[in-house]
């Protein structure tokens, strides 16, 4: 095989890229300076190197614990479960939530094998059972599995904690009711508030 099939073949490991866009990436890198194609592949390797997950929360960090866990402004009696790392940036980018996080490292899917032993669902228990925690967003994707695990936090936690709550759902900023599909419809209509 050669380097140019090896680093393609890498690529299309990646989500969502597929075997052409791979060749069409290795392509692109041969067209650039070779330094620009070695600083890549430093930051890949210092990325490998320096990133490990927080002991506390399970996000991935250099620093450990990670910074939204050290940081003693924070309200460490709220925390949000999320299913990856990558959800945590995305509910920090809101700019509205000021709590701890917990990171699943997935969500629970019988099909592909993945049970509660294969998540953080056992230190997520020793977090809450130390008592500090008020309340416990579940914030897991609205997908099949996603809702299945919430349900299967929800009675884990249940008596652990005094509020175990759920992410609200429903139309985007923006979105069109006619375009929406029913079930979207269904859930914003249930998870209405008063004016």
């Amino acid at each position: 095989m050669s380097a140019i099939d090896d680093l393609a073949a890498e690529l299309a490991k990646l989500p969502g890229i597929g075997r052409k866009t791979a060749l069409r990436l290795t392509y692109h890198l041969l067209k650039q300076p070779p330094e620009q194609s070695r600083r890549l592949a430093g930051a890949l390797e210092h990325l490998v190197e320096r990133i490990r997950r927080c002991s506390v929360c399970s996000n991935l960090t250099e620093e450990d614990p990670c910074a939204i866990c050290a940081d003693q402004r924070r309200d460490h009696g709220l925390l949000c479960v999320v299913e990856e790392a990558a959800d945590i940036g995305a509910i920090e980018r809101a700019g509205e939530y000021r709590g701890i996080y917990h990171v699943l490292g997935g969500r629970l899917s019988p099909l592909d094998g993945v049970g509660p032993e294969d998540l953080t669902v056992a230190q997520l228990g020793e977090r809450v059972g130390a008592g500090a925690v008020r309340e416990v967003i579940v914030a897991t994707n609205p997908s099949l599995e996603g809702e299945a695990t919430a349900l299967y936090l929800q009675r884990q936690l249940a008596g652990k904690v005094p509020v175990v709550s759920r992410i609200g759902r429903g139309l985007p900023v923006g979105g069109d009711l006619e375009y929406a599909d029913g079930v979207t419809i269904a859930q914003a209509l249930s998870a209405r508030r008063a004016m």
